[in-house]
């Protein structure tokens, strides 16, 4: 077996059975597909089960994260390699074939990232060459291989021995980050991390959250982020973010309250309000926790 995909869904499914139309349509390799559906509310499991009775459908009696989902499938999982894929996405016929063949040429690379596009042909940037916050980390993530940092989750191959290896995904992402995270700890066992340009899915992007305000939608991705600031750098590292985030949020706050006045288009001005307001509020609160941490542990 080449090929073990992963799918999460939740409340996708007309999305998810597209997704699976296209992998099912797909050129070679050998592949097995899981699809771990997170309690969904849209009957997407029922759905699932019924149109595609060959995957292998894990539904969950509540919802657990995208880390935690993707984590229930490795055990079952027998490829050489395991794709990662969003539920709102559709694979190009040979993407399979060419992401297969790349990490066969590239035995360093322990995950790669498609080239995804967004559903109109245009370049969704998915490839990033530093991480959250590390402009103030001051070389604090060491000498590491590569030089892609981390891609998009949105479509990923990666060395099956090595996933299993590293126990999968950091469970404590919920949703947002994880990538990130799992990337780095790939970098810090000593793998590369690699970018397929032949491999093209199409992402139409964030419908599992489309339901959810902007405000929670951004209010996680920051915690997730800050999260990930605990994880990987020092106590004084993290304050430098935080205090760097919260400035950055104060000037943009005094900007558009000004803007707000003479804008034709008010609500988008008070949308990216409520997103800046969201971002102070939770570096303020992740600050006054730092600090605490601090006079705990006896670090000024």
């Amino acid at each position: 077996m080449d090929l073990s995909l992963i799918i999460v869904s939740y409340n996708t499914a007309a999305l998810t059975c597209d997704c699976l139309h296209s992998v099912m349509a797909a050129d070679g390799p050998e592949r097995e597909v899981f699809v771990v559906d997170n309690a969904s509310t849209d009957s997407s499991a029922e759905i699932i089960q019924a149109r595609f009775p060959s995957i292998r459908l894990i539904a969950n009696p509540k919802n657990r994260g995208f880390s935690a989902a993707n984590n229930q499938a490795l055990p079952l999982c027998r490829g050489r390699y395991l794709f990662f894929l969003n539920p709102d996405t559709q694979v190009r016929p040979d993407a399979f074939d060419r992401a297969v063949s790349f990490m066969d040429a590239h035995p360093r690379i322990g995950l790669a990232g498609a080239r995804i596009v967004n559903p109109d042909g245009t370049h969704e940037e998915s490839v990033n060459c530093c991480y959250p916050g590390q402009k103030h980390s001051r070389g604090e993530l060491g000498s590491l291989p590569g030089g892609i940092a981390w891609v998009l989750g949105a479509a990923m191959i990666a060395q099956t021995e090595l996933i299993m290896k590293l126990q999968g995904f950091d469970e404590t992402f919920f949703l947002y980050g994880e990538e990130q995270d799992l990337c780095l700890r790939i970098r810090k066992a000593g793998r590369e991390i690699g970018f397929i340009e032949g491999a093209i899915v199409v992402h139409h992007g964030g419908q599992s959250e489309a339901s959810n305000s902007a405000v929670v939608m951004w209010e996680r991705k920051i915690r997730a982020e800050n999260l990930f600031y605990r994880k990987h750098y020092r106590p004084e590292t993290i304050r430098r973010i935080l205090r760097s985030e919260w400035i950055r949020a104060a000037c943009r706050l005094a900007i558009l309250r000004l803007a707000l006045s003479f804008s034709s288009d008010k609500e988008k001005v008070r949308a990216k309000l409520a997103r800046y307001e969201t971002i102070q509020m939770i570096t303020r609160s992740m600050a006054e926790e730092e600090r605490s941490r601090s006079r705990g542990t006896g670090k000024k």
